[in-house]
């Protein structure tokens, strides 16, 4: 492995950790605060009246799915997963970004370099080669 390929495994790796981070602690809030998922359902994606054991649901196939991303398995189908998630996510908030001032808004916008993170590393998945026990 050149140089530059190893300096670009390490940097893939580390943008992983980071999504991964993000993306895992979203989860759990949907495990220790399930009212505050549905009200995002609600407010964010138009879905309303989601039980607790459905918010349940949703968090657990999160989870595996982001284990999974974790580990670079699948990587096609995880790492793609994980970008839908994002973009989702990212695009139904298109209110707040048109009042970028108003309230925490301007939060918002941290969501757009992730969802680049989330592209590269779905169109580099082949050159992330590393993982936490490599």
């Amino acid at each position: 492995m050149s140089n530059q390929e190893k300096k670009l495994s390490i940097s893939l790796l580390f943008i992983r950790l980071s999504v991964f981070l993000v993306m895992f602690m979203w989860t759990i809030d949907k495990f220790i605060n399930p009212g505050h998922a549905t009200k995002i359902f609600e407010k964010f994606y138009y879905i309303s009246g989601l039980e607790t054991l459905v918010i349940y649901g949703i968090a657990t196939l999160e989870m595996a799915i982001l284990v999974l991303f974790l580990a670079g398995y699948h990587k096609k189908f995880t790492y793609g997963a994980v970008l839908v998630f994002h973009a989702v996510s990212t695009f139904s908030a298109f209110q707040q970004y048109l009042t970028p001032f108003e309230g925490n808004h301007l939060l918002f916008f941290a969501a757009w370099p992730m969802l680049a993170a989330c592209f590269m590393l779905f169109m580099l998945r082949d050159k992330d080669t590393l993982s936490l026990g490599r």
